[in-house]
C-alpha cells in the first residue's frame, strides 16, 4: 500500500502484516498525490513544487523529474496498457504524458473552471476517463479529444472523489462532494440514479408533546422525559440534568427520528429503509423502503424510480417530501402541493423549499430556503370554492390557494409553530420567533441547536444539540396566546387572555399591538413610562401624557406636550408645560402670537431671573420698557451695546452709559478708553443731539408704556414710515430738559478717532 504525506514523504506499507517496508524522501512540501506502475517497478509522485518525480521502488532511485503544472499537482492516474499517466491540478488542467516519449505532455483536457480533484479511467474503456472538480461537475474525457464528452451537474458544492463501477457489468460512476451527499450516476444516460447521505448535520432527536425525548446514539435508542425532573430549577439556556433510558438497539443506522403527531409512534428512517416503532417499548409495527418519511397517514419516499407516494404516482423526479396539512412534493420544477386525502394538486410553486412548517391549524405555513423564509396563509375555503366550482384552477394548481403574508431574509435551521407564532433557529445561533410582521429575539445561542418542541404548560421551549444535551428557554404560553389572538382579530379572546400575562412582559405585548397599528390598545397595556407617554403623544391623549409627565418631571417631556397643546390649541396647557421646561423662548413665541401682555411681563422677570438674558431683553423691549434693557445690558457688561441703546432711545443716558463703558474698557486698553466720545461733552461730532433728547421725552409721554387694542391696527403707522423727529418738532416737553455739559471744539483729527473708535467698538462687540 502506498501513501503519501503532508510532510513531503511517501510510504510503502504491507498492508497484511502492517509494517512500514520503504520510504522514499520526495521533498518539502505536501505530496498530494502517488501511484505504483508496477509493470516499470516505478513509484510516480505529484507534490505542491508542481514536480513529477518517478521512482524506482526497489532501488529507491530516482528515475525522472519534470515540472508538470503550475500549480498544486492533485491526483494521478496510470493507463492500464499504454505507456501514459494522467495529472490533475489547481491550474484546472488535466495533462497527458507519454513515458515513451521522454516524458513528453501529448495532450491537454481543459473545461473545468476550479480545481480537479480527482481523474479516474474507466476499466470498460480504458480511452474514457472521468474528472471531479470543485466547479461542482463531473466530467467525461476521451482521449484524443480536447473537449469533454458529457458533464454531470446535480452537487451542491465541490466535487472531491468519483470513481467507476469495477464489475463491468453496469455503467455507473459514484461522486462524493462537499455536500455531504454520495451520488450514483448512469454514464450512458446522463442522470443521477441515487443520492446517499452519509451521516446528518442535525441530530437524530424527535419530542412529543407530553415531554418525552427519544434520540439515536449511533444504532442505540435512548429515551429521556421531562417530567422526571419534577420542580427542579430550570435556568435558560443551561444543560437539563435527564435521567437517561436505553431502549434497545435499531436495525439500521438512524438519520432521522420522528414522533407522530399523537406521540404513539415514532419512526426511524436511515440506509434507504424505515421502520415504525411504538414509542413506549419500541416494538417493530412496520418497515419498508423510503429515503424520506413524513406523517399524516403516513407517506414514504421510495428510491429512484418513479415515486409512488401513498395512493398516487408522480410523473416527476421526487427529490423530497414535506409533511403538514397539506403534502409537499419537492421536484427539480419547484414545489407542488398535494391534498392528503384525494392526491389532488392544490398549488405549485416556483420554489426551491428546504424546510416547510406548517401551524397546527393549517392556516399558515413557512416555506424556508436557503436564504429566507416566506409566511404563507392558506385558504382552505376558497380551495374548497375553486375545487367544487373549477373555477381559478390552472395546470399550476388553484391559483388562490395562498397568500403571502411576507418574506424574511434571514436563513432558518430548524422551526416549529405555536398559534401562530413562528419560533425558529437562525443561522447566526439566534432563537427568534415571529409573529405579525415582528421578529423577537428570545436569545443568542453560543452553539448550534435544534429546536425539539413546545409545552405549553411548562411555558418552556427545549432545544438539544450534536451532543445530545437537552437546554430550554422560558417563553410565556399567554404571550404567545394574546398574539395569536390579535393576529385572528379575536380581541374577546385577548382580553380574556390579557391578565394571566405578567405586568413584566406587558410591555412587550403593546410594542406588539403599537406594531399591528392598535396603538390605543398599547396604550391600556404598556406598564412602560417611556413608552406610554410616546404613545399619548401619537394618540393625542392630553391628560395621560400630562400625568406622565408630572411623575417623570424631564424638561424634554414638557417641550414634547407643549408642542402637542399648541396643535390641538390648549395654550393654556401649553404655557404650563413651556413654564416647566423652562422653554422661554417658546413662552416668548406663545405669549407674543397670543398678545398675551401679563404673560410678557411674567416672563421677563423669570428670564431675568433663570439668566436668559436674550429673553428677558427682548421681553421688556416689546413693553417698551427701555429702562429695564439698558440697565439688564450694564448689568450683563454688554456695555458698548448699552451705549448704543443709549444713543439711540434713551439719549439722556448716553452720559452715564460712555463713562461705565470709558472705567470697564480702561482695565484692558486705556488708550482705546480715552478716545471714546461722550454725545454730549462733542456735541459737534453728534448731530441732532439735541432734537432727540426732545424726542425722547415726546415719545415718553406719548406712546411708551401705553398699549392700544387690536383693532386699531390698520389705524396705526408702521415705523418704517415715521420720522420721530418731525413728530416731536414743536413739542414743548413737560419739565427743563438735561443741559449738555460744556461742548469742547475738537481738531479734526480727533474728531476722526472718537468717531472712529465708538463705531469700532460697537462692531467689535457685536461680534462681526
Amino acid at each position: 500500500m502506498l501513501a503519501s504525506l503532508y510532510n513531503g514523504s511517501v510510504c510503502v506499507w504491507n498492508h497484511e502484516t502492517q509494517t512500514l517496508v520503504k520510504t522514499f524522501e520526495v521533498c518539502d512540501l505536501p505530496v498530494r498525490a502517488s501511484k505504483f506502475v508496477a509493470r516499470k517497478n516505478w513509484v510516480i509522485t505529484g507534490a505542491d513544487d508542481m514536480q513529477i518525480r518517478v521512482f524506482n521502488y526497489n532501488t529507491l532511485e530516482r528515475v525522472h523529474m519534470f515540472e508538470a503544472h503550475s500549480d498544486y499537482i492533485r491526483c494521478i492516474a496510470v493507463h492500464p496498457t499504454q505507456p501514459y499517466i494522467l495529472t490533475s491540478s489547481d491550474d484546472m488542467l488535466i495533462k497527458l504524458w507519454d513515458w515513451e516519449k521522454k516524458w513528453s505532455c501529448s495532450q491537454v483536457f481543459e473545461g473545468h473552471t476550479h480545481y480537479v480533484m480527482q481523474i479516474v479511467i474507466n476499466p470498460k474503456d480504458n480511452n474514457q476517463f472521468a474528472s471531479a472538480s470543485l466547479d461542482r461537475t463531473i466530467k467525461v474525457w476521451q482521449l484524443g479529444s480536447s473537449s469533454p464528452n458529457f458533464t454531470l451537474e446535480g452537487h451542491e458544492k465541490g466535487v472531491n472523489c468519483i470513481d467507476y463501477y469495477s464489475g463491468g457489468d453496469k455503467p455507473y460512476l459514484i461522486s462524493g462532494a462537499d455536500d455531504r451527499l454520495v451520488k450514483i450516476w448512469d454514464y450512458q444516460v446522463w442522470i443521477c440514479l441515487l443520492v446517499y447521505c452519509l451521516g446528518r448535520e442535525e441530530p437524530a432527536m424527535s419530542m412529543d408533546t407530553n415531554g418525552k425525548i427519544i434520540w439515536a446514539k449511533h444504532s442505540e435508542v435512548q429515551q429521556a422525559n421531562l417530567k422526571a425532573m419534577g420542580d427542579a430549577e430550570i435556568k435558560d439556556g443551561e444543560r437539563l440534568p435527564l435521567a437517561v433510558k436505553d431502549m434497545g438497539s435499531c436495525e439500521i443506522y438512524p438519520q432521522t427520528i420522528q414522533h407522530n403527531p399523537n406521540g404513539r409512534f415514532v419512526v426511524v428512517c436511515g440506509d434507504g429503509e424505515y421502520i415504525i416503532y411504538t414509542a413506549m417499548a419500541l416494538r417493530n409495527k412496520s418497515f419498508g423502503s423510503a429515503q424520506e418519511f413524513v406523517w399524516e397517514q403516513y407517506v414514504v419516499q421510495s428510491h429512484y424510480k418513479y415515486q409512488s407516494l401513498s395512493l398516487f404516482h408522480l410523473f416527476i423526479f421526487c427529490l423530497g417530501i414535506y409533511g403538514g396539512f397539506l403534502l409537499g412534493v419537492r421536484s427539480v420544477n419547484g414545489l407542488a402541493f398535494y391534498d392528503w386525502e384525494n392526491t389532488e394538486l392544490i398549488r405549485r410553486i416556483e420554489i426551491q423549499p428546504k424546510h416547510i412548517f406548517w401551524s397546527d391549524s393549517g392556516e399558515l405555513v413557512c416555506i424556508a430556503t436557503e436564504e429566507s423564509f416566506f409566511i404563507l396563509r392558506y385558504l382552505a375555503d376558497k380551495v374548497a370554492a375553486s375545487q367544487e366550482s373549477n373555477e381559478g384552477v390552472t395546470e399550476d394548481g388553484i391559483e388562490d390557494a395562498f397568500e403571502v403574508q411576507g418574506e424574511i431574509q434571514e436563513i432558518v435551521k430548524t422551526g416549529l409553530w405555536v398559534g401562530d407564532c413562528f419560533i425558529y433557529t437562525s443561522s447566526v445561533n439566534r432563537l427568534n420567533y415571529f409573529v405579525g410582521g415582528e421578529i423577537v429575539t428570545i436569545a443568542h445561542l453560543d452553539r448550534t441547536m435544534y429546536l425539539l418542541g413546545y409545552i405549553p404548560k411548562d411555558d418552556r421551549l427545549y432545544l438539544g444539540d450534536k451532543e445530545l444535551n437537552i437546554v430550554s428557554y422560558s417563553l410565556l404560553v399567554s404571550v404567545l396566546e394574546y398574539q395569536t389572538a390579535v393576529m385572528r382579530r379575536d380581541f374577546g379572546m385577548a382580553d380574556k387572555v390579557l391578565p394571566t400575562i405578567p405586568k413584566e412582559q406587558r410591555t412587550r405585548v403593546a410594542h406588539f399591538l403599537e406594531k399591528q397599528g392598535f396603538k390605543q390598545q398599547a396604550l391600556a397595556v404598556s406598564t412602560d413610562p417611556e413608552h406610554r407617554f410616546e404613545l399619548a403623544l401619537q394618540l393625542g391623549e392630553l391628560k395621560i401624557a400630562y400625568q406622565l409627565a408630572v411623575e417623570a418631571e424631564s424638561e424634554q417631556k414638557w417641550k414634547q406636550l407643549a408642542e402637542l397643546a399648541i396643535s390641538k390649541c390648549q395654550f393654556g396647557l401649553a404655557q404650563e408645560c413651556l413654564h416647566h421646561a423652562q422653554d422661554y423662548g417658546g413662552l416668548l413665541l406663545l405669549a407674543t402670537a397670543s398678545g398675551n401682555a401679563a404673560m410678557v411681563s411674567k416672563l421677563a422677570e423669570g428670564a431675568e431671573r433663570d439668566g436668559k438674558n436674550n429673553v428677558a431683553f427682548m421681553t421688556y423691549f416689546l413693553q417698551g420698557k427701555l429702562d429695564q434693557c439698558l440697565e439688564l445690558l450694564i448689568r450683563t457688561n454688554r456695555l458698548p451695546e448699552a451705549a448704543f441703546l443709549a444713543r439711540t432711545y434713551l439719549p439722556s443716558q448716553v452720559s452715564r452709559v460712555v463713562k461705565l463703558w470709558r472705567e470697564s474698557l480702561s482695565k484692558v486698553n486705556q488708550k482705546a478708553a480715552e478716545s471714546l466720545a461722550d454725545p454730549t461733552e462733542y456735541e459737534n461730532l453728534f448731530p441732532g443731539l439735541k432734537e432727540a433728547f426732545v424726542a425722547e421725552h415726546f415719545l415718553r409721554e406719548t406712546c411708551l408704556g401705553k398699549t392700544r387694542p387690536a383693532t386699531d391696527y390698520p389705524l396705526v403707522t408702521p415705523n418704517e414710515e415715521r420720522n420721530v423727529l418731525e413728530e416731536a418738532s414743536g413739542y414743548e416737553p413737560k419739565g427743563v430738559l438735561p443741559t449738555p455739559p460744556q461742548v469742547h471744539n475738537l481738531p479734526l483729527k480727533r474728531s476722526f478717532h472718537s468717531c472712529f473708535f465708538f463705531i469700532h467698538f460697537k462692531i467689535s462687540s457685536c461680534g462681526l
